[in-house]
């Protein structure tokens, strides 16, 4: 006997925050049409968060819409909120959708206790949706692990530089 519910559109899940059955503070997301709680950010998670953000604001410019901990909307009945997502510019601001695959140039999820479903339950949500580059920032094993389509994952560790835009960005900078 399955006792799931059954799955929930992304418009159903926005009704059910905008009435106040999920409250208004609760830490969600919808995943392949579940609702997920998330997990408590550790202090070596928020470091890494602020890190990306120095990181990314430094070597943008500008160029790039920087979004951290929003929603991004997938075609999946999916509205994950990754931890950095570094999107194009659009005309309205995200004041229309939040951004989609084809808006999203890097997609950064950083996995400290959470990591057994950043990898195996989000990464793959990610992949099958079309988004191209994927940094999964592996907190426990002091690594980035970079995810192209090829769906093969490139590791890097401290003292070792990942490329974002032809830019070097030393693991160090971001990792706690």
């Amino acid at each position: 006997m399955n006792t799931q519910a059954p799955p929930l559109t992304v418009e159903e899940y926005h009704r059910l925050c905008e009435t106040g059955a999920i409250a208004y503070d609760a830490r969600t997301e919808l995943i392949r049409g579940q609702i997920h709680p998330m997990i408590a950010k550790g202090t070596p998670h928020t470091v890494c968060c602020s890190n990306l953000l120095e990181v990314f604001f430094a070597i943008t410019g500008g160029k790039f819409k920087i979004r951290s901990q929003d929603p991004i909307t997938l075609p999946n009945v999916s509205e994950p909120e990754p931890d950095l997502v570094i999107a194009q510019r659009r005309n309205d601001n995200y004041l229309d959708s939040h951004p989609s695959p084809e808006d999203i140039v890097l997609l950064v999820e950083v996995a400290d206790s959470s990591l057994a479903f950043d990898r195996d339950t989000k990464l793959p949500l990610y992949r099958e949706c079309g988004i191209e580059l994927i940094w999964l920032v592996n907190v426990p094993q002091d690594r980035i692990e970079v995810y192209g389509q090829s769906g093969e994952g490139e590791f890097y560790g401290r003292g070792e530089f990942v490329e974002f835009e032809g830019r070097a960005i030393a693991v160090d900078q971001i990792l706690p």
